[in-house]
């Protein structure tokens, strides 16, 4: 049973849904029901959330497969927090006006050392 990574699974969870929350919102303001309509403010929203989507559910995975593999917890949540702690910064970021690039950039150099170290605690696991 999996017990350490649906933590991490539900904290981005909310994270997703507060991103797409401002995506509804910037919609409502400004009063775009399809695409960006070619509005800056809208289009940084809808980026925001669509690079979380790109990234956190492949991720995610990577993690779920560690610990089916029966890796211990301190590895688990280091990726888990990592992960997390990634795409917090990312999104924060880059949602911002101007972006605050350097936590953009950590957010996803945490996001790919995640990935990274899932990767070859898969492949270390597996062998």
């Amino acid at each position: 049973m999996l017990t350490t990574t649906p933590i991490y699974a539900a904290l981005l969870a909310i994270l997703y849904v507060a991103l797409s929350f401002k995506v509804i919102g910037q919609r409502r303001t400004d009063k775009i029901s399809y695409g960006d309509g070619g509005n800056q403010n809208m289009l940084k929203v809808m980026r925001t959330h669509s690079n979380f989507v790109e990234y956190t559910p492949f991720a995610l995975l990577l993690i779920i497969i560690v610990e089916l593999q029966g890796a211990g917890g301190l590895l688990l949540n280091l990726l888990g927090l990592t992960l997390l702690g990634g795409r917090l910064l990312h999104a924060y970021g880059f949602g911002r006006s101007p972006q605050i690039v350097i936590l953009r950039q950590i957010g996803m150099l945490l996001t790919f050392t995640a990935i990274l170290v899932a990767a070859v605690a898969i492949l270390v696991l597996a062998f």
